[in-house]
């Protein structure tokens, strides 16, 4: 066994050599699987859609939010990967009491390549986990800086929800060059209404894909009451750090074409 401390400072002591990792957030399993940890794998949970089909095979233990605690001790797992915002305190507290969990927190593009390679420090993947983060790196550096666009970039609706800071979105945007005005109101992800955007005056609207599934007919709704504004949809799996962020930079890429193609 060997001493880690996660992202929540917590010490967590874990097999030298993992065998059998149950992974809980959807962005961590796929970079898991990215890192050669397939046989390894026993158990995900139901939004673990990527990589397909490969994440199908793994045992369902239930939803982020509430697993089955049943399933998860049937298949006695050595490890589990846990996050802080996709799953609950609750949650992991009951784990804990049996299994190892190793809490990842990220707020920014930076922890979110220290991420990667905390997770092949502490499953036996430290050379996989470097060149993972020398391609990320390599491939954010030879991305194509936008204006510099105010933005919002919603998430929810009833009420609307936008993503402020501090968070790997709002950093992501930082990086691009673009201004989350997001930021600009309280929390981490603030409720905002009509009237605070067209107070906000963004140059561009993004509705997320998810959690919320905003469709055309939300943004033909907001762009008659934004007439300023340019309302896009995104792809929501933009804020899915880890091995998925080398195709955030290609939906950044394909959506500063389309805004600099409509601004014409």
């Amino acid at each position: 066994m060997k001493h880690w401390i996660d992202h929540l400072g917590r010490l967590v002591e874990i097999p030298k050599e993992p065998k059998r990792i149950i992974s809980l957030c959807p962005s961590l399993t796929e970079t898991l699987f990215a890192l050669g940890l397939s046989h390894q794998i026993v158990g995900r949970t139901r939004f673990c859609i990527h990589p397909a089909p490969q994440v199908s095979l793994k045992q369902n233990v239930g939803g982020t939010k509430q697993v089955d605690y049943t399933v998860i001790d049937r298949l006695q797992p050595d490890l589990l990967i846990a996050e802080k915002e996709e799953n609950t305190k609750e949650m992991i507290g009951v784990l804990e009491q049996k299994y190892p969990v190793y809490v990842v927190n990220v707020e920014s593009v930076e922890q979110a390549q220290q991420a990667i390679l905390d997770l092949g420090a502490i499953t036996l993947r430290n050379e996989k986990a470097w060149q993972l983060v020398k391609d990320i790196r390599s491939s954010f550096a030879q991305a194509k800086r936008a204006a510099s666009w105010r933005v919002v970039y919603l998430i929810w609706k009833d009420p609307y929800m936008a993503v402020g800071t501090p968070t790997y979105i709002d950093s992501l945007f930082t990086y691009f060059g673009w201004i989350n005005l997001g930021s600009e109101l309280p929390g981490r992800y603030p409720t905002i209404t009509l009237e605070d955007l067209r107070r906000l005056r963004p140059d561009v609207v993004f509705l997320s894909s998810e959690p919320y599934p905003f469709k055309e007919k939300q943004v033909r709704e907001i762009q008659e009451e934004l007439q300023s504004a340019r309302v896009l949809l995104i792809d929501g799996e933009i804020a899915w750090y880890g091995v998925r962020m080398q195709k955030a930079v290609q939906e950044m890429e394909r959506v500063r074409v389309l805004v600099e193609e409509i601004a014409q």
